[in-house]
């Protein structure tokens, strides 16, 4: 990921063993070994920085714990293995402290103990590399700047509060309609805030039954209850000290928001089972679609939580209030998936745009997507036509009233409608609507 070899320095005087641990280490193709006879020659290679140096502690220019002290004194992340004839256990210790990964004696098996212990440490230092570029790919990702499309006012409104909600860990709560958006707003929020490199938990409060929620939340001991039979870690315990984005919280339970507002404000939890509370660090942020005042006021909500929770309000403008980002979604969808899918990128034609705008997107953004990407696959050639399209809603008011027509206009458009969904079945279409096979042929002559 970095393109860098993973490098070994064998460092030992002895010119027959130091020629074995070069022959044995390079035969593993991953590895790049070079051998060294004293610490002087080693020193003046020290920076090419290598992944692992094995040290011989009894060179006979200069005292081991003097290389080993450089060596971390250069570069604290190089692994230095320290190959010894004495089994001393004194001096093992005190090269373990000033930082040397392991203490060796010169045995029958310390070709294969050197093998193991080095495979280990190129395992190791290939995870936290992934783990590395698979966090900054993430943050990439999730650069709200890059990622939220749109130049409409109500949309350059929520990138600013998105920036005031990453400086600070303010309780943030996102409103809107089902699919604007809100898990990717929660995502941009802890991606760029100081949180990132710890986890982002999200919990679907509507998805998990009641009696279930508590311990998602909390966890549980071992036989707290009919089939738990281990410990269970909740998920305030997996998001310590990252983020914990709680979708849909106007579908939590009255009893468990009561302990959800205690472990918010004491910041810690008692899993199921247990008497010993656990402290937790995890920045909330929670979404819904219903609005709590209302379900406040009809028993269904906490008031002492909603406070609680209100912090930072976000609001989700639907996509038919978005004005012309609708088009520019719709590029950044195609762009989107035909790259993932190694296809040539096409385009709109203008049939299309306005086929796209004058509909209203009842599922909002997700649903956007679903059509862009069905219309992608549709289409035949390098052009997106309108007949590629597929509307699927089934307010079918919401598809012919966003123009001004006649009422003459407008008949004919709902006519047109129910002849694509029933596959132009002159005889169904007629029954549908209530009206005469006649009526439907003089109206499309006319």
């Amino acid at each position: 990921m970095n393109g860098k070899p993973f490098t070994l320095y064998i460092v030992e005087d002895n010119e027959w063993f130091n020629k074995l641990l070069v022959y044995n280490l390079s035969l593993n193709v991953d590895y790049q070994v070079k051998g060294f006879y004293t610490a002087k020659e080693f020193l003046k290679h020290l920076d090419e920085e290598p992944d692992v140096v094995t040290l011989d502690y009894g060179l006979p220019d200069m005292d081991g714990t003097e290389v080993l002290s450089r060596i971390k004194a250069h570069n604290p992340n190089i692994e230095v293995l320290v190959i010894s004839a004495q089994d001393n256990i004194e001096t093992a210790v005190e090269l373990l402290k000033h930082g040397a990964s392991d203490y060796i004696v010169k045995e029958k098996d310390i070709r294969e103990r050197l093998l193991r212990l080095i495979n280990n440490i190129h395992e190791n230092r290939y995870l936290k590399n992934r783990i590395s570029y698979l966090e900054k790919e993430v943050q990439k990702k999730y650069n709200f700047q890059n990622f939220i499309v749109g130049n409409s006012p109500v949309i350059l409104k929520i990138i600013d509060l998105i920036e005031k909600a990453i400086s600070t860990n303010i309780t943030v709560t996102i409103t809107g309609e089902t699919g604007t958006g809100k898990e990717v707003v929660a995502k941009a929020i802890h991606y760029n805030s100081s949180r990132k490199n710890k986890p982002f938990v999200p919990v679907n409060v509507a998805a998990i039954p009641t009696d279930l929620i508590e311990s998602e939340l909390f966890g549980h001991e071992k036989g707290s209850f009919t089939g738990a039979i281990a410990r269970r870690i909740g998920k305030f315990e997996e998001a310590n000290g990252g983020t914990l984005f709680l979708d849909e919280i106007g579908e939590m339970n009255i009893a468990t928001q009561a302990k959800l507002l205690r472990a918010l404000q004491e910041k810690e939890i008692i899993r199921i089972g247990s008497n010993g509370p656990v402290k937790v660090d995890c920045r909330i942020i929670v979404a819904t679609h219903r609005n709590l005042k209302n379900e406040i006021k009809d028993g269904k909500f906490r008031e002492d939580l909603y406070y609680r929770l209100f912090g930072l309000s976000i609001e989700l403008p639907p996509l038919r209030e978005r004005e012309n980002d609708i088009l520019l979604l719709s590029k950044h969808f195609i762009k989107m998936f035909c790259k993932e899918n190694a296809l040539e990128e096409k385009l709109l034609t203008h049939e299309a745009q306005k086929k796209l705008l004058t509909y209203n997107f009842p599922g909002n953004v997700r649903e956007l997507k679903s059509v862009i990407e069905l219309a992608i696959v549709m289409s035949s050639n390098n052009e997106i036509n309108a007949q590629d399209i597929t509307l699927t809603s089934s307010d079918i008011i919401t598809e012919v009233t966003n123009q001004e027509l006649t009422m003459e206009e407008y008949d004919l458009r709902i006519l047109m409608i129910y002849l694509k969904k029933y596959n132009d079945n002159i005889k169904l279409v007629a029954e549908k609507l209530n009206i005469s096979q006649s009526t439907i042929y003089r109206m499309l002559k006319k």
